[in-house]
């Protein structure tokens, strides 16, 4: 496993007390822009690192941290960035299946925006990689047509900001088609891309795009946030008889992880508990599942014991997981870099209240990003996305 650290902020201290009298009983029921560093399980950095930046084991404002068990950093097994992880699982769908193909601006030769479709053109040619025009609607609308024909379409948006244009294709045809149709066709088409905030990107290329498309029918949503996750979740992704929407977070392409050399494929629909605990759960998904785990440190070290859920499915959501979850803890904590209104977190909320509000403790938290454009200034932007050391004093807040 490795961190991806984005380095500004100053450190938060430790606290090692704990006082098992503050949580009641169950009640009646170092740089900035180019500072992308990759930390190692055994806490060594890459030369990238400059000299004079800040230790990994210190808590860091807006910096990312993983679990620190996983069944997957065992030594068996190969190490693969993100961006990596997702090409490799591509790859082997590609040759699994002759009918899966790509379809995106710059996905062929030079090989993706981000090199997830890096030397897939040579290998599969032209036709199975097929570079297209700079217009959104109309290369999206010809992969969801080139499904009902019975290819498996991977369309990639160069950003998730810019697939807006193609709304239409993706609403009206690609999540209702198999419904209007009466059943006669099927869309088997993967839509994905870059998205989320990313470092001074600006408003356009910053959106979280989760709670545009989460209240179409038909279509499943998916978000990936490690190497291990992000090739499994592709691959369940192609080889699915429904549309789906894969989210991938433009910072953590560069997240390293060693995953197993034998072919796995995940479920669409299942959450990942990422650590177990008795106190609070925290459900959490892509970038923010390693600002909860960053604060989780703190908060272990304050004698809280937190549970972290990555929710991964987005539509629909693995209510099996979390309710059981909830059951055990009591107390909720949602943590979304999606907006605040209408947000996957607002879903989630209601949810949780319906299907397990006799359960509950303490009322729903949800920490979201600002309902604002995303600033370019890099300490504006900061202000807009949630930090952990809002996560922990949200945390304390539940648990009084």
């Amino acid at each position: 496993m490795a961190t991806l650290f984005q380095g500004v902020g100053a450190a938060t201290t430790l606290s090692s007390s704990y006082n098992s009298n503050k949580f009641p009983s169950r009640l009646s029921l170092s740089e900035r822009k180019s500072s992308i560093l990759i930390v190692r399980s055994d806490a060594r950095i890459n030369n990238v690192l400059k000299a004079g930046a800040r230790k990994p084991e210190r808590l860091i404002t807006n910096a990312v941290a993983t679990k620190e068990d996983s069944s997957t950093s065992t030594k068996s097994g190969h190490e693969l960035l993100l961006f990596e992880a997702l090409r490799e699982g591509l790859e082997e769908e590609m040759d699994r299946d002759p009918r899966v193909c790509v379809m995106g601006e710059d996905v062929g030769h030079y090989g993706g925006s981000y090199k997830v479709t890096k030397g897939l053109a040579p290998k599969f040619g032209d036709l199975r990689v097929l570079d297209t025009p700079i217009a959104e609607n109309s290369f999206t609308g010809m992969g969801i047509g080139a499904a009902m024909t019975g290819l498996r379409p991977i369309v990639e948006g160069m950003n998730m900001g810019f697939l807006l244009l193609a709304f239409n294709q993706i609403s009206n045809n690609c999540g209702m088609l198999h419904y209007t149709s009466g059943g006669q066709f099927k869309i088997p088409i993967v839509i994905r891309g870059p998205g989320g905030v990313g470092r001074q990107l600006g408003a356009e290329h910053s959106q979280r795009l989760e709670s545009y498309f989460q209240s179409i029918p038909g279509i499943q949503m998916v978000a990936c946030s490690t190497p291990y996750n992000a090739k499994g979740l592709m691959k369940a992704a192609i080889r699915s008889e429904n549309p789906v929407i894969l989210f991938e977070h433009v910072l953590l392409y560069n997240l390293k992880e060693r995953i197993p050399d034998e072919e796995y494929v995940l479920s669409l629909e299942e959450a990942e508990m990422v650590r177990p605990g008795e106190h609070v759960t925290i459900l959490t998904y892509s970038r923010m599942r390693y600002h909860v785990m960053q604060a989780a440190k703190t908060l272990v070290n304050k004698g809280y014991d937190p549970e972290v859920i990555d929710i991964r499915s987005l539509k629909p959501f693995d209510l099996h997981t979390i309710g059981n979850s909830v059951k055990k803890t009591h107390r909720v904590l949602i943590v979304e870099e999606c907006m605040r209104t209408g947000g996957i977190g607002a879903s989630l909320t209601a949810a949780i209240t319906e299907n397990f509000n006799d359960y509950l403790d303490a009322p729903i938290i949800c920490l979201s990003s600002q309902d604002v454009p995303t600033p370019y200034a890099g300490t504006l932007e900061e202000w807009t996305v949630v930090q952990p050391a809002q996560i922990v004093t949200a945390v304390e807040q539940l648990c009084q």
